[in-house]
């Protein structure tokens, strides 16, 4: 991977929360004193998925699969037990670990703050954020621990490659567990409009470019292009969610707080349980980080896109979603920084 392709965390990323902050006020705005604009986008929706929002989303997720090479997994028998710190975190612990922490919070520390119809939107959203690892952002942290670049691609093309075959199954079985009914032809239908056709148009994309205009060209200078891309169509989409729960959050403001608590320590729980599974197996940090990174990150693009899907605009499950967005990169760059000031732990 090239340098230019492991670059810090930019302007954009580095102040995410901020721009989330404030799109979460701006939309509120609108949702409040122009509730119009909401009712008139809600016009364009095809099979209860708002067109306008679809088309931002894909903006949002087809920049983040240009990046994934899946010439990559030729290497997956290099370092073996990294990626089986990876897959068994992302798959087997971290969806039901969040599952079981939303609960107890949701439905027993805040049962008299949350009603319990709103507590399992908020549910569904967290089960949607936990079954989703990150696949771009973990770029970001792995650069900034000193991960082993070769060894982040490897886990980003092989967690895009089970998202396909385990995210629907999981979150089929968890938010029937929870007795959320969710229509499994639109869990299948989300996957295939927000994995499958962005993944194959992004592996469409390395193929062609690379084989006309060089590799080189492809890591350098098309993928740059669309640096900002995916956080404008972010920002894009939480102003629109957040002005279709304009008047919800206004009556309800101290609901995000108590959405970001069972987040934040769902994240740290996850980055600690991978990470010193890597010390125990004496890994060396460079694997550690990133194996402890990709779990604690979401995908939460896909998230957005597939609560949005399932649940609608004004869902609590979408603004779960959103709130795991808010809170994303200050915990990460806090993990960051307990990753590169424990690196003495392990032997490199």
């Amino acid at each position: 991977m090239s340098e230019k392709k492991t670059s810090g965390i930019g302007f954009f990323e580095r102040y995410l929360s901020l721009w989330v902050a404030l799109c979460m006020i701006v939309g509120v705005l609108i949702g409040v004193y122009l509730p119009e604009i909401p009712t008139f986008l809600s016009q364009f929706e095809y099979a209860s998925v708002s067109i306008p929002v679809a088309i931002l989303i894909w903006l949002m997720i087809y920049p983040m699969m240009l990046k994934v090479d899946f010439h990559s997994i030729k290497k997956v028998g290099q370092n073996p037990k990294g990626l089986v710190v990876t897959w068994v975190t992302n798959w087997l612990i971290k969806p039901f670990t969040m599952f079981g922490i939303s609960t107890l919070f949701f439905f027993v520390i805040f049962k008299n703050l949350i009603p319990a119809d709103v507590a399992k939107e908020y549910l569904a959203g967290a089960v949607l954020l936990g079954a989703a690892p990150c696949t771009a952002m973990v770029f970001v942290w792995s650069h900034l621990t000193r991960g082993n670049p070769a060894y982040t691609l490897v886990q980003v093309a092989t967690n895009d490659l089970i998202i396909l075959v385990a995210f629907v199954p999981i979150v089929g079985i968890l938010l029937g567990i929870s007795d959320i009914i969710v229509p499994w032809s639109t869990l299948f239908l989300s996957v295939v409009l927000f994995v499958v056709i962005p993944l194959t148009g992004g592996w469409l994309s390395r193929v062609l470019i690379s084989r006309n205009k060089g590799a080189d060209y492809f890591e350098n200078e098309f993928i740059p292009k669309f640096n900002n891309v995916t956080i404008i169509g972010l920002l894009l989409t939480l102003v629109i969610i957040f002005s279709f729960q304009g008047q919800i959050i206004v009556d309800n403001p101290i609901n995000i707080v108590l959405i970001a608590i069972p987040l934040i320590i769902q994240t740290f729980f996850i980055f600690f349980i991978a990470y010193l599974w890597a010390k125990v197996w004496k890994l060396p940090h460079d694997v550690a980080a990133p194996a402890g990174m990709i779990g604690a990150s979401n995908f939460f693009e896909l998230a957005v896109a597939v609560a949005i899907s399932l649940f609608g605009l004004q869902s609590g499950a979408a603004i779960a979603t959103v709130v795991g967005v808010l809170v994303e990169v200050p915990v990460m760059l806090t993990l960051v920084k307990i990753a590169n000031n424990t690196s003495g732990w392990f032997k490199n």
